[in-house]
This record gives structure tokens, sequence and C-alpha cells, in this order.
């Protein structure tokens, strides 16, 4: 009994514990978390991934490498999914003109078929983010308010509270949204452009995202509120009453002291 009781008290007994503990917990978690809802594996053909992949070796290869796996002049495309592929590419930000603080968007380069086969040859590489639905991105399932209320809390501080953009650090900036595709929004919130974050869908569900979707539909297009000047809230309106106003009142100040004298 003593000797038992001596093994009982060795000093190393607690780390022991500890150990299988963490063991225990990190092979519940695996097998009992769920999978991520963005890592949806592409259905695409062969002869979409072959086709894919020649497109890729002749248009991309210089910057991220042949096997997709990064170079000093581009990062890994591994594992970015469809998405990514489909945004960066769909927007002609991809490939990149020239080198700059952020990718700038230009004219496509490839039609919709070829940027579906690009997509194809990266999604093969490694599981991510899927390239979302017709009914994922359509703003007339959105609920609006709802909408409005998560992209002034995630999203308004770069982007203007109503998506008309704004300036960030280092010659870089959040562009304007009125013009952006619902499939490319949703695509941005999921992998995370340039400066932007990632909302996965533990951040914003994708019920969320179509809501953010709806609200950027409704933005730009009238001002139900008169001129909008700009659509850049107090910055310009300030400025307009200081201009105008300020301007109004002297004024009005130097032809009340001309009458008077």
């Amino acid at each position: 009994m003593k000797a038992l009781a001596a093994r009982r008290q060795d000093r190393r007994a607690p780390i022991v514990l500890l150990l299988l503990a963490l063991l225990l917990t990190g092979g519940l978690y695996a097998v009992l978390a769920p999978t991520s809802a963005d890592a949806v594996p592409v259905k695409a053909s062969t002869n979409d991934i072959d086709t894919g992949e020649k497109l890729f070796q002749a248009n991309c290869a210089t910057c991220h490498g042949p096997a997709a796996s990064g170079t000093a002049s581009g990062p890994s495309l591994i594992g970015v999914g469809a998405a990514a592929v489909d945004f960066q590419v769909g927007t002609g930000r991809m490939p990149m003109q020239m080198n700059g603080p952020q990718a700038q968007v230009k004219p496509v380069q490839f039609d919709q078929d070829q940027i579906n086969q690009l997509a194809a040859f990266v999604a093969s590489l490694g599981a991510g983010p899927a390239i979302p639905t017709a009914e994922q991105v359509d703003p007339a399932l959105g609920n609006v308010a709802n909408g409005m209320l998560i992209f002034r809390t995630n999203c308004a501080m770069c982007h203007n509270a109503v998506g008309a953009g704004g300036a960030l650090s280092q010659g870089k900036f959040a562009p304007n949204l009125w013009s952006t595709t619902p499939t490319h929004l949703y695509e941005a919130m999921l992998t995370g452009p340039q400066s932007m974050p990632v909302f996965n869908d533990a951040n914003i569900t994708p019920e969320e995202k179509r809501d953010i979707i709806a609200f950027i539909d409704q933005q730009g297009g009238t001002s139900p509120g008169g001129l909008d000047l700009g659509a850049l809230g107090p910055v310009s309106e300030g400025l307009w009453a200081w201009v105008v106003g300020m301007g109004l009142l002297i004024g009005a100040a130097v032809w009340i002291g001309a009458k008077s004298s």
C-alpha cells in the first residue's frame, strides 16, 4: 500500500495527466467538430482541371510557381479554393498588371468558362471556399435591415456606411461596392482579398452574407434624403456646411455692414 501511495504522489503524475487530458480533448475535437461549410469540394470534370492547369501555367505560374506553391513574387494558392480564383480573376485583379500596394480592378482577361477552369484546377490542389450558388447571393432573398446592421458593424469602418469605399493606410483603399456583383461580394467575404479580413461562416453566416448583399444592392442608386454629396457621410456634409453655410453667413455680414455704412 505504501508503494502504491508513493507512485500516486509522484511529481510527474500531474504532467502525465495534463498530457493525457490534452490528447483526449484534441481527439474528441477532431472527431466531433463540424467541418467548415466553406470548404466544399468543387465538382469539376477532369477535362476542366487539365485545361485550367494549362491556363495556369501560361498565365499565373510566373508569380505563383508551376505547382501553385508560391514564389517570392506571389503567394501559394494551395487551399485558397475556387472562390478566391473566381473573385481575383473575375474582377480583373489577376493577373496583376503591375506591382503596387494592392491589385487594381481592370478589364477581365478571361471568359467565365476559362475562369471556371482555372478555379477548378486551383481547387483540385486543396480544399477551400467554393463559388457560391445563385441562391446564396440572391439579394431578393436577403433581409436589407439586418444586412445594414451587420454591414455597419463589420464593414463600414473601411467601406463607408453605405459601401461607397474609403482610403486606408500605405496607399491602400477599400473599393466602392456598388458595382460589385453579388457573387464577388460573397466571395470577398469568404476569402478576404487585399487588406480585407476573412469572414467565414462562423463569423458571418451564409444567410447574413446574403443580407449584406441585399443591403449593398439597395445603395448607390437613389438618395431619398436629397443630394448624396458623394455618400461620404459627415465628412462631405461638414465640408458643405463650412464652405456654403459659412460663406453665406460671411456674405450676409458683409452685405449688412455695407448697408449700415
